[in-house]
């Protein structure tokens, strides 16, 4: 399993008054030149030390860190500045309030992910975690031809699509919004189910499903058809089948400043032109 628990006694330590803070920049340019200006006010440890990891960069690089922990079985909270493109995920990268005392003031927002177990040809099974979405895509120009279960029954005994995903409400408005899926409230206990570019049932635009339902995939032509699974940024090519549920055992938190949470933003993205 590629997905571990993280001690809760991370999490209740990192809300004290004074969290001991790292500092993760992404390669980008302007993250690296923020990320030195913060270094020079000092006060920073070792990953392993810290009660909180401040990462500074895009949405991307945050999923990275994010899974990077997952994949290490030590979870902490993680603060973004917003030095990319979108920063959904991330804080605005300036302010009057020194870093320290954002930190301290800032909201916790618990995010839940999805695991994937997918089966490749060969037989062999792995599991990865999915923050926004777990997606099947088409491997060629020939269209995916699948199968979609939902709870062990047969929802759609052929679906031909580029492709599916399934999306948490915090990854809603990501590639599930991009492919017309729905965006999720943080809280609604549900996930997206979105086809990619449907060919076949043609008038199909998805389901929206209790995130309690475990949802399956069997890939109907693999030699013809081939389709590679993604869960975040980590990709299996050749894929005979996969199933995707909440893990529920596994909790990230996110921490935003006041008024600018997630869940706010989230919220905004519904009544955008």
């Amino acid at each position: 399993m590629r997905c571990k628990s993280a001690p809760r006694a991370i999490l209740t330590r990192a809300m004290s008054e004074q969290p001991r803070l790292a500092l993760l920049p992404s390669d980008s340019p302007r993250a690296r030149e923020a990320a030195e200006a913060l270094r020079a006010d000092g006060g920073f440890v070792p990953l392993e030390k810290a009660d909180v990891v401040v990462v500074v960069g895009g949405d991307g690089h945050m999923l990275h860190v994010l899974h990077t922990m997952l994949d290490a079985g030590r979870v902490i909270p993680a603060y973004g500045l917003n030095l990319g493109t979108v920063g959904f995920l991330m804080n605005r990268p300036k302010s009057s309030r020194a870093l320290a005392e954002r930190v301290a003031r800032a909201r916790p927002l618990a995010v839940t992910p999805l695991e994937m177990i997918a089966t490749t040809g060969n037989g062999d099974q792995q599991s990865f975690c999915a923050i926004n979405e777990v997606s099947l895509l088409r491997e060629t120009r020939q269209t995916a031809r699948l199968e979609v279960a939902v709870n062990g029954k047969v929802r759609l005994p052929e679906l031909y699509c580029d492709g599916i995903l399934v999306a948490t409400p915090a990854g809603s408005t990501a590639y599930n919004l991009s492919a017309n899926g729905p965006i999720l409230p943080l809280g609604s206990n549900m996930l997206a189910l979105t086809p990619i570019s449907p060919f076949r049932p043609r008038r199909w635009r998805g389901a929206i499903l209790p995130d309690h339902y475990e949802i399956e995939f069997r890939v109907l032509d693999p030699v013809k058809r081939p389709v590679a699974a993604v869960a975040d940024q980590k990709e299996l090519r050749d894929i005979l089948a996969v199933k995707v549920k909440v893990a529920r055992e596994l909790q990230l938190t996110l921490l935003f400043d006041p008024g600018k949470t997630l869940e706010d933003r989230i919220f905004a993205e519904q009544f955008q032109s």
